[in-house]
């Protein structure tokens, strides 16, 4: 049995392009269905997204 067959990090499968765009594309719609103006959003980069999606609490504070 090879090193690589029981290593999780090298056998699983990555996220193709379309997952990830639909994924970025879900994540746009939830903070908009949270209050967040859709041009905001829009200028918003991937990791501010996901953190505001954690911490809706933090919505106020980065978008004004």
């Amino acid at each position: 049995m090879s090193r690589n067959a029981r290593n999780n990090d090298t056998t699983r499968p990555r996220k193709s392009g379309a997952a990830r765009n639909r994924r970025l594309l879900e994540h746009r719609r939830r903070l908009v269905a949270l209050g967040v103006p859709e041009a905001k959003v829009m200028q918003m980069d991937h990791a501010r997204i996901r953190m505001l999606i954690a911490k809706p609490a933090l919505i106020p504070q980065y978008v004004k």
